[in-house]
């Protein structure tokens, strides 16, 4: 199916090559800060993942090829940081170490939160495609996007006042690395995979897995981490005793190890006596601290599922909710029964594609998104009788702004725009008429 068009209310901004003061960016992976007192109001997700570029079959560093995105980006709006610029739909595409990647703004938690995140991935994923598209067309090039790896930002506002002796970020991590490998693995790994992980991030918790080229799988897999790690984030204590109290099944030969980029825990091949990326999902081969007999993947998922129903149930859609419980049952497929890793992974953009699952008309933007939006295309803002033009971004909390009559900057935090936001897309409605 071809690509479908990003929907957004106004076309995308001009083309800004200069970008904004460098004291007015701090550098932000997966839509969200990682400096202290950056945090949004409400508790929000992000996305972001990570592609290989070849060019003309070969591996290329998309540094090296086009040296930053303004050479490849033809409609730049605000400059983050870097090689970082952020996209009409409020997301950013950086060139971070080699290796391609798209970003999603913060997207507010609520009912479907999981599809808009997904929406604004894919849209971005989309973006690039086209703007690599139009790049081989100009210099008879080939290129294309290879999929490695998506990760899952969920925020943590808990202060260090509000936390106990049994809880902590570290802690917490390390007992969702217990909790979510089966379930996510189903979703979204498949037979080359590098393991599920989870990184304990300061204001938020970062699940680390495998791209998938199934948009509506990486929905369903933003829809189950997000309510169960939100819901375990309400327990009493991040000790490894509660998945007992909490009846979660564990395999007994897994132990997870180390993650192998920054801190946190990693759910690999070699984490189980049996590769569980290679086995049969449905085969009941697996002794679990649970049960007396033996279950297979699907039924440890499963289990997991139900304990964690409802608050899994509260974000998501129908949609979303139907698909999890089909691939845990075994209606539907997952990726790790097909015989080796779908071929789409190689191509993203063109083997897989977005096919506009949650059209706008159907299920509107986020609050955040719209702030991002509104900020990107450089809509005036009207504050105490003050003009002000967004200029910059400073993390993904706060947007510089230029007050037209004084030229002076100020930064309005996300949360205070919210206010603003119907009078904010009001206002630039009503100057195009």
């Amino acid at each position: 199916m071809k690509n479908a068009p990003v929907s957004l209310n106004a076309p995308l901004s001009e083309q800004s090559k200069k970008g904004s003061d460098k004291n007015d960016n701090q550098n932000v992976k997966g839509g969200f800060s990682d400096v202290s007192g950056e945090n949004p109001m409400l508790a929000a997700i992000g996305l972001e993942s990570e592609f290989t570029l070849f060019l003309n079959d070969v591996e290329a560093t998309p540094e090296k090829v086009f040296g930053d995105p303004t050479k490849l980006l033809r409609a730049l709006s605000l400059h983050r940081v870097g090689s970082s610029y952020h996209i009409a739909n409020g997301g950013a595409v950086y060139f971070d170490s080699g290796a391609l990647e798209v970003v999603t703004p913060i997207i507010e938690i609520e009912k479907e939160c999981a599809a808009r995140a997904g929406r604004s991935l894919w849209e971005g994923i989309q973006y690039l495609r086209s703007e690599l598209d139009n790049w081989d067309l100009e210099t008879g090039n080939k290129t294309r996007l290879e999929g490695f790896s998506t990760h899952y930002n969920i925020s943590f506002e808990k202060t260090k006042s509000e936390l106990n002796e049994n809880q902590s970020v570290e802690k917490l991590a390390l007992l969702l690395s217990y909790i979510l490998p089966i379930p996510v693995m189903l979703l979204v790994a498949n037979k080359k995979s590098t393991g599920i992980g989870v990184r304990p991030r300061g204001n938020r918790i970062e699940i680390t897995a495998d791209f998938t080229p199934s948009a509506s799988l990486m929905v369903a897999a933003t829809t189950l981490i997000t309510g169960i790690v939100r819901k375990v984030m309400t327990w009493p204590s991040y000790e490894l005793d509660m998945l007992e109290k909490m009846n979660i099944p564990v395999i007994k030969s897994y132990k997870p190890m180390k993650h192998t980029s920054r801190q946190g825990w990693l759910a690999r091949y070699d984490c189980y006596d049996t590769n569980p990326f290679t086995c049969n999902i449905g085969e009941q081969i697996w002794d679990t601290t649970e049960f007396d007999s033996k279950q297979s993947l699907r039924d440890i998922a499963s289990v997991i599922q139900k304990v964690f129903y409802y608050p899994v149930a509260r974000i998501s859609g129908s949609f979303a909710f139907r698909l999890i419980t089909s691939v845990f049952s075994g209606k539907m497929a997952s990726l790790l029964d097909l015989d080796d890793r779908p071929k789409e992974y190689e191509d993203v953009g063109k083997l897989c594609t977005w096919d506009n699952l949650f059209p706008e008309k159907e299920l509107s933007r986020s609050k955040y998104e719209r702030v991002l939006i509104s900020s990107i295309l450089k809509r005036t803002l009207t504050v105490d009788g003050k003009a002000y033009v967004p200029v910059g971004m400073k993390g993904w909390t706060k947007v510089v702004f230029v007050e037209k009559s004084s030229k002076a900057r100020k930064a309005f935090n996300v949360d205070f725009l919210i206010g603003h936001l119907e009078k904010w897309e009001k206002a630039d409605t009503l100057s195009k008429i």
